[in-house]
C-alpha cells in the first residue's frame, strides 16, 4: 500500500515586489516548496534530505536503490507518508535483514537539497563503490540531440518557479520517457530512478538527462540502476568522470544547442554508421553548423568558452533555465 503524495503541493504563492527600471510591482509570485523529507526504512531512520515534496514514493524507492537499501525494487514494500511538523516523514517497509544493515550506515546530518552525501562522516561511505554497468547500450548522437530540444516542455514545475532541476530518462530513439523535478538535482534523478523500476522499464533501454552540473553522485545513482549514459546540459566534476571510465557509463556534458561532449566511455555513443542507420532525416544536424562547432573546437575555444561567449549559460549558477535547453 502507498499513500500518494499528490495532496502535498510542490510550490506556493508568497507576496512579492519586483523592482523593474521605472516602477515597483506588487505581484504574487510562486515559489518552490523544500522541506524536510525523512526517510525511515524497516522503522530505522537513515537520511533527511531537503527536497521537494512531490513524487515522493518515487523519491523513496530510487533512494532505496541507488544507495544500496536494497538490491531491487521489488524488495520494497509499503510505503507511507506521515507528514510531521515541519516535514514529512516517509516510512517505507524492506525487509528485515536489509534494515539491520543500516544501522552502520545511518547519516547523522541532514542532507542539503544541494548535496547528495551531505551527512556521511566518512570517506569510504561517501565514496562507496558501485558495480559497472554491463549491458550493451549505445545512444545515438540524434537520439540525445532529440531529447536535449524536446526536455524544456517537460519540466512543467520549473516552468511555474524556475527553480528546479530536471532528471529524464530517455529511450534509445530521443523520447522523452519519465521527468521528475527537485529542488536537488540528486533528488530529481532518485525520484526518476524510482518511477524507472517500479514502472518495469529496462534501464538498459535509455540514457538518464540531468538539467544540472554531472557531479559524483549523479553517475554513481545512475550506475546503481543499471543505466549506461548519463548527459547533462551543464560540465561534469572530475570524480565523476573518473567514476564514470570506471564503471562504464558513458558520461555526456554540455548537451545543448545539436552539440555534446563525451568525457567518459565514448563506446556508450552510437558511432556515425551505426547511428545513421536510425537517426530519421528531421533530427540530423546542420552540416553548416556542426563544421563551425568544429572549427571553434579545433581552434582550442572549450565547451564552456563557447557558452560563455555565446550568451546561453550564466557560469554563476549550476542551474540552468529552461531557456537554455531550447
Amino acid at each position: 500500500m502507498t499513500n500518494s503524495s499528490a495532496a502535498i503541493p510542490a510550490s506556493r504563492v508568497v507576496a512579492a515586489r519586483r523592482h523593474e527600471r521605472l516602477r515597483t510591482v506588487e505581484i504574487d509570485e510562486p515559489i518552490t516548496v523544500e522541506t524536510p523529507i525523512a526517510l525511515v526504512f524497516g522503522g530505522r531512520s537513515f537520511a533527511v534530505m531537503l527536497a521537494t515534496p512531490a513524487d515522493l514514493e518515487d523519491f523513496a524507492r530510487g533512494f532505496a536503490v541507488t544507495e544500496g537499501v536494497v538490491e531491487r525494487v521489488d524488495e520494497i514494500g509499503a510505503i507511507e507518508l506521515r507528514p510531521e511538523g515541519r516535514g514529512i516523514e516517509v516510512r517505507v517497509e524492506v525487509p528485515e535483514s536489509r534494515a539491520l544493515t543500516l544501522d552502520a550506515r545511518r547519516r547523522s546530518l541532514a542532507g542539503r537539497s544541494g548535496c547528495g552525501v551531505c551527512g556521511v562522516d566518512r570517506f569510504s561511505e561517501a565514496l562507496r563503490p558501485v558495480a559497472s554497468v554491463e549491458t550493451a547500450t549505445r545512444v545515438p548522437p540524434a537520439a540525445l540531440r532529440r531529447a536535449v530540444g524536446d526536455f524544456a516542455r517537460h519540466q512543467v514545475l520549473n516552468a511555474e518557479v524556475g527553480a528546479v532541476h530536471a532528471a529524464a530518462f530517455c529511450g534509445l530513439d530521443g523520447d522523452v520517457v519519465v521527468v521528475r523535478e527537485d529542488v536537488g538535482r540528486h533528488n530529481a534523478l532518485d525520484k526518476t530512478i524510482g518511477r524507472v523500476l517500479a514502472a518495469g522499464l529496462d534501464p538498459a533501454a535509455g540514457f538518464v538527462l540531468m538539467s544540472s552540473r554531472c557531479s559524483y553522485e549523479i553517475v554513481h545513482k545512475t550506475a546503481a540502476a543499471g543505466i549506461g549514459l548519463v548527459a547533462a546540459v551543464s560540465a561534469p566534476t572530475s570524480l565523476a568522470a573518473d567514476l564514470a571510465e570506471k564503471v562504464r557509463v558513458g558520461l555526456v556534458g554540455f548537451a545543448r544547442e545539436g552539440r555534446f561532449t563525451v568525457y567518459a566511455s565514448p563506446f556508450r555513443i552510437a558511432d556515425a554508421e551505426e547511428a545513421a542507420e536510425t537517426a530519421p532525416a528531421a533530427d540530423r544536424t546542420a552540416e553548416g553548423g556542426e563544421q563551425t562547432i568544429a572549427r571553434r573546437r579545433f581552434a582550442g575555444e572549450s565547451d564552456a568558452a563557447m557558452d560563455v561567449a555565446d550568451g546561453t549559460i550564466e557560469r554563476s549558477d549550476d542551474l540552468v533555465s529552461s531557456k537554455d535547453l531550447l
